[in-house]
């Protein structure tokens, strides 16, 4: 396991990715002053984003249904978990955005080749109400295995 968002794992099996960025920003408002520079004070944590790019292969990885099921997670607007697959815990994300972009086709259109990049933006960990539920991510993949 490389990572786990919520009930999804990223692993090879699903879709690995080959890099992680992070970006954290810190607030420091200014305040205009006549003849110096502005006057600065911290606001405190500004955004932390996480982007994770990739590309699935799906003869080999993950395939198109591990990215509609982003999909489905970034639908319910929840945030979630995220847990480096060593332990590291990040805090509470929610997607922002997950761009793909597919080459190589087959004859029938499917990709063999599919690029993604996927956007985090964290939100403040005691927004317990913005958690993704249990029951919610169960039932959806009831009804895909179903569907």
């Amino acid at each position: 396991m490389m990572m786990a968002f919520g009930m999804f794992v990223f692993a090879l099996g699903t879709a690995p990715y080959q890099e992680l960025q992070r970006q954290t920003a810190w607030r420091h408002e200014g305040q205009g002053r006549v003849g110096k520079r502005p006057a600065r004070q911290f606001l405190g944590p500004g955004d932390d984003t996480i982007t994770l790019t990739g590309t699935l292969l799906p003869h080999f990885t993950g395939g198109q249904q591990n990215l509609d099921q982003l999909r489905t997670m970034a639908d319910e607007g929840a945030a979630w978990p995220l847990i480096e697959g060593n332990g590291s815990f990040y805090g509470l994300y929610v997607i922002e955005s997950l761009n793909e972009n597919k080459s190589h086709q087959m004859r029938d259109g499917s990709a063999q080749r599919i690029g993604f990049t996927l956007s985090l933006q964290r939100v403040d960990d005691g927004r317990a109400d913005l958690l993704g539920s249990l029951t919610g991510a169960l039932a959806r993949a009831a009804t895909g295995i179903l569907a």
